[in-house]
């Protein structure tokens, strides 16, 4: 099996050590989704996958990848991808269904106002992330169970993980992340993220080498003192300083001993008993009984 990947139309001719190094990062990406959807279950076959597709380089990524390990992988499952269109001023509405139909990919493009929502509800200079994400995904659930799909694939990368757990640790007193797959609240939805071992440097070099038509989100690109920008902050420059801490990091979010930490609802530290304490709970009752 040949695993090189030619340029997409309209990108740059690369040199030949370009093509090298553009051939093992195209590997390299493809078999960490893969490893990742291993690791986690999170295809079976006769799966049909809703790939949500926003524009950005990270979905135009997931899609493109999904669709060679649909084609090399030992089972046989669907990819549909599926476009909110928030209602944004300015949006380039057809840039999506147009790239759509030259990959030949089967598409649903859904239409709701959630813009208007979102500027309506969040004063002017605070974070829209969160209502924008939980409007969206309301949205796609919907879809999802209209098209019949049995998963729903997410862009969130490496990068995401450990920026939303050092948001919940600094500013939300918990101690978790999004994680590769889940089941949604209602138990209909099951949600995964097949980049969730690649890092965002990689995607954006992936992103300019097949020259994915990026359409950029005009509702909260300006905000410039997110939170989350200023983790991703910390992150890069703590990986500048000390190469390696940012992926022992991620590797520490995968080995967690329960017992270690301080949460009762997760471990019963009641149920704790050594065999001297054993004897002494048995012995006083006969000493004050003497």
């Amino acid at each position: 099996m040949n695993d090189t990947v030619a340029c997409a139309a309209g990108a740059p001719q690369l040199k030949p050590k370009e093509a090298y190094e553009a051939n093992k990062l195209t590997k390299r990406l493809r078999r960490l989704v893969g490893q990742a959807v291993g690791d986690f279950d999170m295809i079976r076959d006769g799966d049909k996958v809703m790939v949500c597709l926003s524009g950005g380089k990270d979905s135009y990524a997931l899609l493109d990848i999904l669709q060679h390990l649909k084609a090399h992988a030992p089972i046989r499952f669907d990819i549909v991808a599926v476009n909110l269109d928030q209602k944004q001023p300015g949006f380039p509405a057809h840039v999506l269904p147009e790239y759509l139909e030259s990959i030949g990919v089967p598409y649903r493009i859904a239409e709701q106002d959630t813009y208007s929502v979102v500027k309506r509800v969040i004063p002017e200079g605070k974070t829209m992330c969160s209502l924008c994400s939980r409007l969206r995904r309301g949205v796609l659930y919907r879809v999802a169970t209209e098209l019949g799909a049995t998963r729903l694939a997410l862009g969130h990368h490496r990068d995401d993980i450990l920026e939303t757990f050092f948001l919940n640790l600094f500013y939300g007193g918990k101690l978790k992340t999004m994680p590769p797959k889940l089941v949604s609240d209602d138990g209909r939805h099951v949600v995964i993220r097949p980049l969730a071992y690649c890092e965002e440097a990689d995607l954006e070099a992936y992103a300019d080498i097949r020259a994915f038509p990026i359409i950029p989100c005009t509702l909260c690109g300006s905000q410039e003192t997110l939170q989350r920008k200023q983790v991703k902050a910390m992150l890069r420059e703590w990986e500048k300083r000390y190469p390696g801490r940012v992926e022992n990091i991620m590797r520490s979010l995968q080995s967690v001993t329960p017992s270690h930490l301080l949460d009762r609802d997760l471990f019963d530290f009641s149920g704790i008993a050594g065999s001297a304490a054993s004897s002494m709970s048995l012995e006083i009752p006969n000493a004050l009984n003497a």
